[in-house]
């Protein structure tokens, strides 16, 4: 494998570098908290495919999904919770099918959108703008993003992971993204980590990213969230998965790049769901709390098995039988916009119980069909 491959130069440095530092250790007096994530590039017609079969693929979900997510539950109780990032260029009439699983308490929608500098439709700040107030309206419809205020919040996934014109104007475009999507209402990007030149340099971090409108791809560093600490100003918060090298006995080299997909190449195993626990995210300051974001494109029939069927039954079998016995370690199945508040909680001052944190600035969406 190159150096090219895989987007290696792009985040290798850093990676190799970081695991020279020193880690804060949690206390072993107390349980681990383990924050667990699975955001989903929803995209049904990818194939594409006719609506029929997009139909079908949406209908499964709905009819599959709660029977595996009951077999999964959390030290709470709480199944599995799946967020879908559904892209507003797709049939708005297949999004019922997926509000009736957020109201029986399945998990959240956010947005996920592609976008491109290229004719005959080139997106300028603009009408990216526009295009993004547009999807929070047609979303409202069915309660997506409405908060209590009547303000709309919302997380977002860039479509080909070319968030802040990072993979070029082919894919974004827009310079200034990041201050566009603050300023709609967005409350933290969900995009990364990706294989390619739009991860950033920045691994394994939750951290603030300030925007440069004069250049791509602003949120290549950025300022590390602490306990006690606040937004920096005119920032966006990213949250990213684990990244990382990963023994695999198979591979002719003897490791493999994990980068926290649920994929049907490299479906979840025991094996790979110890290494997201031994690489697990922390805010600093707070060693006890670890986050978990998984990742996946699960709109096809090739990606059901790694999301709800018998391969994804053993791996979070093992999740729950491993790291959820009450004392050392206690799992907790959150959204995106849970994982979140959990940040802001920690942030806060570490006070806020853990009862509250879930629901702490961002509230659950108004649901309505």
């Amino acid at each position: 494998m190159s150096i090219t491959g895989r987007g290696l130069r792009y985040w290798l440095p850093y990676y190799l570098w970081q695991k020279l530092l020193p880690k804060e250790k949690p206390d072993q007096n107390k349980p681990i908290h383990l924050f667990v994530c699975v955001v989903d590039h929803f995209e049904p017609f990818n194939g594409p495919v006719d609506y029929a079969t997009a139909l079908k693929r949406v209908k499964t979900w709905q009819k599959e999904y709660p029977r595996f997510a009951d077999r999964h539950r959390d030290a709470d109780g709480k199944p599995i919770q799946h967020t879908w990032f559904y892209p507003p260029h797709l049939d708005h009439s297949l999004l019922p099918y997926i509000v009736e699983l957020c109201q029986a308490g399945y998990g959240d929608i956010e947005m996920h959108l592609h976008h491109n500098h290229m004719k005959p439709f080139p997106d300028t700040s603009e009408t990216l703008r526009n295009k993004i107030l547009q999807c929070i309206d047609d979303y409202g419809k069915y309660g997506i993003f409405c908060q209590p205020d009547g303000k709309s919040r919302f997380a977002f996934i860039h479509g080909d992971w070319s968030l802040d014109n990072s993979g070029g104007d082919h894919l974004c475009g827009v310079n200034d993204e990041l201050t566009i999507l603050r300023e709609c209402g967005c409350y933290a990007d969900f995009t990364f980590p990706c294989l390619c030149k739009s991860q950033p340099a920045m691994v394994n971090r939750i951290y603030y990213a300030v925007d440069d409108a004069s250049k791509p791809k602003s949120y290549n560093f950025g300022i590390l969230i602490n306990v006690g600490g606040e937004q920096v100003k005119d920032s966006l918060m990213i949250v990213q998965g684990i990244l990382g090298l990963r023994y695999d006995k198979y591979k002719k080299i003897k490791f493999a790049i994990d980068y926290s997909d649920l994929d049907c190449d490299d479906p979840p195993t025991p094996g790979r769901v110890d290494f997201w626990m031994r690489n697990s995210i922390a805010v600093k300051g707070r060693p006890n709390w670890r986050f978990i974001k998984l990742h996946t494109h699960a709109g096809r029939e090739i990606r059901f098995d790694a999301n709800f069927g018998k391969t994804a039954d053993q791996a979070f079998g093992y999740l729950e039988q491993k790291y959820n016995d009450g004392e050392k370690y206690m799992l907790h199945y959150v959204t995106s916009r849970q994982m979140y508040n959990y940040i802001k909680a920690i942030e806060s001052d570490g006070s806020i119980s853990m009862k509250n944190a879930a629901d702490f600035i961002i509230q659950p969406y108004q649901y309505d069909i």
